[in-house]
């Protein structure tokens, strides 16, 4: 006869197996596909690779930032103390400049440099000219003058550097690459012509003196005027300097040009 307490612990024993059904089961599929038992599978929660932030790989890392040359330093630094010594410089660049009262004869020196003037009178004094020397010279200065122009403004047109920010575009007769600064034109035609004079004409001393004070004068009034930078007037210099140099090597004559020659003398 079972007794109360007998059929209390049955109960037990079957509820408890009634709650968990096919866990034996269960476990050994587990075992069977992992080869260890479930009760040793580590917790979700405590993987280390969920905890552990996966490490980039070597080509998803960032490019180092390549540092920049020393050339490429100096160049920038020459560029900034050009532009800070160039408006220093630049004391006439307005009326209410430090010296804006001398920028009225500055402004005379600058179309005496400018190409204008120059072609104007050459062409003048080659159609007055009776003597086939004097035309051979002024033909010549002619083509200088043309040259400086083209190279001067194919330069500018490369470079495209802009004009001085305090200068005022209040400038006698420009073009559309006048907006540009790199070289100064004014100065690449004041080193070409006064190369070109003092080579073919016959002056006095005092005479050579002040074509090469205006050469200077007239480069010094760029930057006074704010119109050029100090590398823009130096380059320029350099530049109408060695101009010259292709005038003379490719010198037009009567045995040079005969055709050239001839057609104008009729």
């Amino acid at each position: 006869m079972v007794t109360g307490e007998e059929r209390a612990e049955s109960r037990e024993a079957g509820g408890s197996g009634s709650r968990r059904p096919g866990w034996g089961r269960r476990a050994g599929a587990e075992e069977n596909r992992t080869g260890r038992c479930p009760a040793a599978m580590p917790s979700p929660r405590s993987s280390p690779s969920r905890r552990a932030a996966p490490s980039p790989s070597p080509s998803r890392r960032a490019a180092p930032v390549p540092s920049p040359s020393c050339a490429a330093v100096a160049f920038r630094s020459l560029l900034a103390a050009d532009l800070r010594f160039s408006r220093q410089l630049g004391v006439c660049a307005g009326e209410r400049s430090a010296w804006g009262s001398a920028r009225p004869l500055l402004r005379l020196l600058e179309v005496s440099g400018h190409g204008v003037p120059w072609l104007a009178g050459t062409l003048y004094g080659l159609g007055r000219s009776e003597s086939p020397a004097g035309r051979e010279v002024l033909l010549n200065l002619l083509f200088a003058l043309v040259l400086d122009l083209v190279l001067v403004a194919v330069v500018k047109g490369l470079v495209r550097r802009r004009r001085p920010t305090h200068n005022k575009m209040d400038m006698f007769v420009t073009i559309s690459v006048d907006k540009y600064s790199f070289p100064s034109g004014h100065a690449t035609r004041a080193a070409m012509v006064c190369r070109f004079v003092l080579h073919h004409l016959v002056l006095a001393i005092p005479l050579r003196v002040l074509v090469v004070l205006w050469a200077i004068i007239v480069g010094i009034s760029r930057v006074m005027l704010g119109r050029h930078n100090v590398t823009d007037v130096a380059f320029g210099f350099i530049m109408g300097y060695m101009q010259y140099n292709v005038v003379k090597y490719f010198w037009l004559s009567p045995l040079s040009a005969p055709a050239l020659f001839a057609a104008w003398n009729q």
